[in-house]
This record gives C-alpha cells, sequence and structure tokens, in this order.
C-alpha cells in the first residue's frame, strides 16, 4: 500500500475510533525510543509536512546551533494503543527542514542497507529472540528476580506466565504475531519471540515490543530490562537474530535442494562467511554497551568465537535444522543483545553478509565441537579468533575498519563513536566493589 492510501486510511481510523493524541515515536543514537504527543487533529497536516521537533537534546543528533528537525509519521506503522484507548502511536522517519533525510536517523540508516541489498537482487528478512529480566524494584534494596524458575518451566498461578501472555495479546493489536514465549534459564530470565519480517519492519517491530514488555512490566509494579548481564554467575539476555535473504520474485536465497551442504545454499554460506569476517568490526554495533561484554565471556550460552556450524550453539553462528524446508531456510547470529540499536544491528548484519556475497567470502569449515571446552592452542591451529573482550577494543576494531561507516554513513559512524567512547570512559574510570574487596587490603 502506498503511503498516501496508508494515511488516508490512519486518518479514518483516528476520526472513528475518537483518538485525541498520537504519540510520534524514534530512537536515539543508543536506541532508545523517544516520543512526543501531538493532538491527533492534526495528523493530516503532519502526515503532510512532519512535526518540527528539537534535536540538540536526543543523544546522537545534532549540535544545540543544528538543533531544528523534522519527524515525519510512517502510517504503516499506525496502531491504537490498548492502555490508552484514546491515543495512537506511529513510528517517523526524520528530516533535515530543507527536505532531505536526516544522515543520523537510525532508521534511515537500515532502509538505506536495505535498498543495497535490493539493488543486489535480495530482501534481507529477520526475526530476533528477545531475552529480557523481570525484577521487583523495592526502596533501598537493588532489584531482583521476581521468580525462582529456570528454563521452560511452569508452575501453576505462575505470575510471568500471565505477563508473557499479556505482552502476546497487546503485539497483535500493534500487527505483531508473538510464536513463542517462554521462561529462560535464569531466575526472572524470559524469552518473547515474533514472526520474521522484511528487517525495517522487524527493527519497528523490536522496538514496539520492548515497549510492550517494559509497559506491562510497569503496569504490574515491577522492572523490565534488557540489560545484558545484569547479575553475576548466570547467563544474560542476548538477543539471536535468525536471518535469511530471499530474492525479488520471493524466493528464499538461501535454500538449496543439497542435504550434503546442510541444504544451504552458496549464497547463504558467503553470508556466513562475511558476518564471520567482520564480525570484530560489527561488535560494537550488535554489542554497544560495556556491561554487553560482562555477557560475552565463555559459558553461559553467549557466543564468544568467531565460527559456525550446524545445530551448534557454542560458535558466533549456527544453523538450526530447518528440517529442509525452503522457506524455513536460514541462519542464526547469537552475538546481538536486546540492549542495543535494532536499526543499526540489523543494518551491519545485512551490510556484512551482503560484502560475504559480493567478495564470495568462504566461511571456514563448520564446527560441531564444544568451543567452551575446546583449549586456546586447539582453536589457534583452527584459525578460531574471538570476539572483542570489551567495548573499547570493538570501538578499536570498528574504526579500524571500513564496513561500519559504509552501512552506517560518516556523520552517523561519527557520533556513535562519539557516544560509546563517552560511555566507555565513564566505565573505565568506575571503582567496582569487586575492586574495593579484592584489593583495598592487599596492595
Amino acid at each position: 500500500m502506498k503511503r498516501e492510501e496508508a494515511a488516508e486510511e490512519v486518518l479514518r481510523d483516528v476520526r472513528e475510533a475518537g483518538i485525541r493524541f498520537a504519540r510520534l515515536q524514534f530512537v536515539d543514537i543508543n536506541g532508545i525510543l523517544k516520543s512526543l504527543s501531538v493532538n491527533a487533529r492534526n495528523l493530516e497536516r503532519i502526515f503532510h509536512s512532519g512535526q518540527t521537533f528539537d534535536g540538540s537534546s536526543v543523544t546522537g543528533y545534532r549540535p544545540i546551533e543544528e538543533s531544528d528537525l523534522v519527524l515525519l509519521p510512517d502510517p504503516r506503522t499506525y496502531a491504537r494503543i490498548p492502555w490508552k484507548p484514546d491515543e495512537c502511536r506511529l513510528i517517523c522517519d526524520i528530516y533535515s527542514p530543507d527536505g532531505s533525510r536526516f544522515e543520523c536517523d537510525p532508521r534511515y540508516a537500515l532502509q538505506r542497507a536495505l535498498e543495497k541489498c535490493r539493488e543486489a537482487g535480495y530482501v534481507y528478512k529477520c526475526a530476533p529472540e528477545m531475552e529480557f529480566f523481570l525484577l521487583r524494584d523495592v526502596d533501598g534494596v537493588p532489584p531482583t528476580p521476581i521468580d525462582m524458575a529456570g528454563y521452560f518451566d511452569l508452575h501453576p498461578g505462575d505470575l510471568t506466565e500471565d505477563l508473557r501472555k499479556e505482552v502476546a495479546n497487546l503485539a497483535q493489536g500493534f500487527g505483531i504475531e508473538v510464536e513463542l514465549s517462554h521462561h529462560e534459564v535464569a531466575r526472572g530470565q524470559h524469552e518473547i519471540d515474533f514472526k520474521y519480517d522484511e528487517a525495517l519492519r522487524t527493527a519497528d517491530n523490536t522496538v514496539t515490543v520492548k515497549m510492550l514488555i517494559k509497559s506491562v512490566a510497569t503496569r504490574n509494579g515491577f522492572i523490565a530490562t534488557f540489560m545484558p548481564k545484569p547479575f553475576y554467575g548466570v547467563n544474560g539476555s542476548g538477543m539471536h537474530v535468525h536471518q535469511s535473504l530471499w530474492t525479488l520474485d520471493g524466493r528464499n536465497a538461501f535454500f538449496e535442494n543439497d542435504p550434503d551442504r546442510g541444504f544451504l545454499s552458496k549464497e547463504a554460506l558467503y553470508f556466513i562467511g562475511g558476518q564471520i569476517r567482520y564480525g570484530r568490526e560489527i561488535s560494537a554495533v550488535l554489542s554497544s554497551w560495556p556491561n554487553s561484554y560482562k555477557r560475552l565471556v565463555p559459558g553461559y550460552e553467549a557466543p564468544v568465537y568467531l565460527a559456525w556450524g550446524y545445530r551448534n550453539r557454542s560458535p558466533l553462528i549456527r544453523v538450526p535444522d530447518f528440517r529442509g524446508r525452503p522457506d524455513a531456510a536460514r541462519v542464526e547470529i547469537r552475538s546481538p543483545d536486546p540492549a542495543g540499536n535494532p536499526y543499526l544491528q540489523f543494518a551491519v548484519l545485512c551490510i556484512a553478509g551482503l560484502e560475504g556475497i559480493r567478495k564470495r567470502i568462504e566461511p571456514p569449515e563448520p564446527t560441531d565441537a564444544n568451543l567452551y571446552q575446546m583449549g586456546h592452542e586447539e582453536r589457534k591451529r583452527r584459525g578460531i579468533d574471538t570476539l572483542p573482550e570489551s567495548l573499547g577494543e570493538a570501538l578499536v576494531e570498528m574504526e579500524r575498519g571500513s564496513l561500519v561507516k559504509e552501512a552506517l554513513g560518516e556523520a552517523l559512524f561519527r557520533n556513535f563513536l562519539d557516544e560509546k567512547r563517552k560511555e566507555w570512559d565513564l566505565y573505565r574510570m568506575q571503582v567496582s566493589p569487586w575492586e574495593v574487596e579484592r584489593y583495598i587490603r592487599k596492595l
């Protein structure tokens, strides 16, 4: 449906449903959802000419002397807000006052990447597994998990099962089909998965599901956090991303009827080769906080090693058992986490995979070994490198290479580096309780 036709449908539904306010939503460079509310009577004008706002205070956007920006709602993201019957929401594209696209809009970065993908003859589709913790927040006490359950656990009268169902029910109102939800490994940890789609819609759905999870938790008196590693000694929260490329005529380009190669096409193998080749370079975008690298350590089912395998969960990339079904052929990358910016994450994943195809980058041999139990010398002999061990190291790798700059564009690339260096500097200057307990009497 064309944008103009979709806008007319939105305006008609707004009138019929008695919507009084519209939330115009977008994300900052970190992926944090932002919103401003406008009178719904002004939507027709806003669809046509946009809504101006001050971008100088939005992280990673513009300096104060160049602050004016314009929000233009995408009518295809329209949804009524179930817990606010007189409100709707719309996700927006961001423009400069002269009518050109704003180069530091994360949504624009993904749109550019998907256009490059289309020029190469493909549509990039993906779906994330959203892991998160539900916590109690009591004054004077650090947040703690709200349950004592473990992987796939379900107990009679389980509160968290009801919360996950509430999220799934609300998601339907936003056009999102939740396919799976369950308790994860750690106490208070959960997962919600929704149906795959073209990557822009998937990114929109990702920020929407995060909003729904946080809203449901808050309205029930809890905290939902996507912090990658909130607790020592237990699994952290990842966002495994299932990916595939489709031809413009609707065929899954990752499938080939060859059981000896796991039913994967050469394009799929080159795609894997590209993401492994550029794995260190794109790590700062996929795992974008200092805390992200507390999750990316051996064990705890988190990937550390630049390798791949069939059904093997210890390397960076896993090929799930799709039982030879053409529509289900896909690869899963396991290092991204849900605290990042999905528009930027999907953009660099798309470009890294496309570079693999363009350059015909052969992936290493697949491994079925548990890489966590493999010794350093054995990994070295097999040529298996590791992901960066810190955000600081990841930023060095990102700046040294050229792929992320190509994926994000010069301005957004520089803004991202600047913001993440500030975060890294703040982190590395802190003195933790662990350091005090371990060293203050000893040294």
